[in-house]
Order: C-alpha cells, then sequence, then structure tokens
C-alpha cells in the first residue's frame, strides 16, 4: 500500500514537471528536454515538444535533428501517416541532410505499414510500392536493397490475391465476361504466379458458360475458344488435377458444337 502511495505521489511529481516545461518559454530548454524524453523513448512526451519547436527553430543549425527525431517519435508512437508525412518533408527540407537516405525509406515503410487488408481498398499498397521503388532508383547500392524487395513482394502478392478473388466472384456470379477479362489482366500483370493453374481452369470454365450461354449466332466461336483454352491449359499444365474437369468441359463444348453442325450452324 505504502508503495502504491509513493508511486503515485511519483507519477504526479512527473506529470506536473512535465506541465512545467510546456508551459516554459525557454525554447533551448524545451528543446534539450525532448531530446532527453527522445533518448530515454518517452516519445509522446518528445512528439509534442518537438512539434511546437519545429517553427521556433525552423533554419537554424538545430532544425535538422530536431526534425529528424521529430518524425521518428510520431514513428514511434505508431502514428505512420504523420510520420510518413514528416519522413519525406524531412528529406524536401534537408535534401543534403545525415539522414536523407534514412528517411526516404522510412518514407517507403510508413507506406507500406498502412497498406490494409487485401479485401479494401488499395490506393496505400500502390503508392508504398511506388515510393519503394522511388527508393530503390535513388539508392541502388543501399543496405535496405534486401528489405525494399522483400516488402514489395508481400506488397505485389496482396494485390495479386485481391484480383484473383475478384475473378472468382465474377465467376460465382456467373459475369462469364467480366471473368475472362479480368483473367487476361491478370496474366499480364502477375506473368508468374502460383495461381495461374487455377486461373486458366476457371477461364476455361467462363469460355464454356459463355458460348453454351450465348446466342446462336456467335456460339459457335465461342465453342472454339474453349477448345483453344484447353489446349492452352494442358499445354502449361499436363499433369495438373484440374485435367480430369477440363477434358470434361472441352468435351462438352465439342459435343455442343457438333450438335450446331448437325442442325446446319
Amino acid at each position: 500500500m505504502f508503495r502504491a502511495v509513493l508511486l503515485g505521489l511519483f507519477f504526479l511529481a512527473s506529470c506536473d514537471g512535465y506541465n512545467k516545461i510546456l508551459r516554459s518559454n525557454d525554447y533551448e530548454f524545451k528543446l534539450s528536454k525532448a531530446h532527453e524524453f527522445y533518448e530515454q523513448n518517452l516519445f509522446m512526451r518528445s512528439a509534442q515538444l518537438y512539434e511546437e519547436l519545429v517553427p521556433v527553430f525552423k533554419g537554424s543549425d538545430k532544425a535538422e535533428l530536431l526534425y529528424y527525431r521529430y518524425a521518428w517519435s510520431e514513428f514511434k508512437i505508431g502514428d505512420y501517416l504523420l510520420s510518413q508525412f514528416h519522413f519525406k518533408n524531412y528529406t524536401r527540407q534537408f535534401p543534403n541532410g545525415a539522414y536523407v537516405e534514412e528517411c526516404l525509406f522510412m518514407n517507403a515503410y510508413c507506406y507500406y505499414l498502412n497498406s490494409p487488408h487485401y479485401k479494401l481498398d488499395q490506393t496505400y499498397t500502390e503508392s508504398a510500392l511506388a515510393e519503394m521503388q522511388n527508393f530503390i532508383d535513388q539508392y541502388p547500392n543501399s543496405t535496405k536493397l534486401d528489405t525494399c524487395n522483400a516488402l514489395m513482394d508481400k506488397l505485389h502478392e496482396k494485390l495479386e490475391r485481391k484480383e484473383f478473388e475478384t475473378i472468382q466472384q465474377y465467376v460465382q456470379l456467373s459475369d462469364w465476361k467480366a471473368a475472362i477479362m479480368a483473367s487476361e489482366h491478370f496474366y499480364k500483370a502477375y506473368p508468374i504466379s502460383a495461381r495461374t493453374e487455377k486461373l486458366m481452369l476457371l477461364q476455361l470454365e467462363a469460355h464454356y458458360q459463355l458460348a453454351k450461354n450465348s446466342v446462336v449466332s456467335k456460339m459457335a466461336d465461342r465453342l472454339q475458344q474453349v477448345q483453344d483454352q484447353y489446349v492452352k491449359f494442358v499445354s502449361q499444365f499436363p499433369e495438373s488435377s484440374y485435367i480430369s474437369r477440363a477434358e470434361t468441359i472441352s468435351k462438352d463444348a465439342k459435343a455442343l458444337k457438333d450438335k450446331l453442325t448437325r442442325n446446319g450452324f
């Protein structure tokens, strides 16, 4: 009990001391305390003081370190949106500064951390990729290169998964044209993908369903597209576990085309 009371008194005294710092008009004193808090990992306090002091010391020989530590303070308390802005702004305000490479990387990394779940809007994911590539272009020999490539792989995987599941949704909704068009875009965007095999089967299914549900005048050409897609699939994945389903689709398409021929179409 006595120990708890002592801790409470210490906490109140500590808060009162910090409030006195905030109320002080001695900016040099405030800056020294901000640096102390930063070095003690008390980032909420250092961030609050640095924010006030940025305009005060702008243009001085103390501005660069102050701003650098302000950006890091915001990052350490988990405000990745604000820290991203300040890391990038550091590179603009101090283009020849000691921390330009580091801050440009952290700017991109904050975008990465703000990239949402793959089912949500991927604007930040696209921006993260652009910022990572910008960093690589500017610092091709950076020690952060491997890290950038690994992070970019994760971002690409997120976009790829979102696009693949969108195609699956088109198939579930029986929107065969959209499924086919989206599949073609997927192949161009991700020419090497572990999802290609499954996607080619989905596209084969979409071609067949589109043909089967077409007006008679378009059916023959679309049934031929089914066979073309089937040939592509078995050529690329001759040992696929989906071969049986692909063969069934091909046979059904051939039977339908033979029926058209017998009826004079």
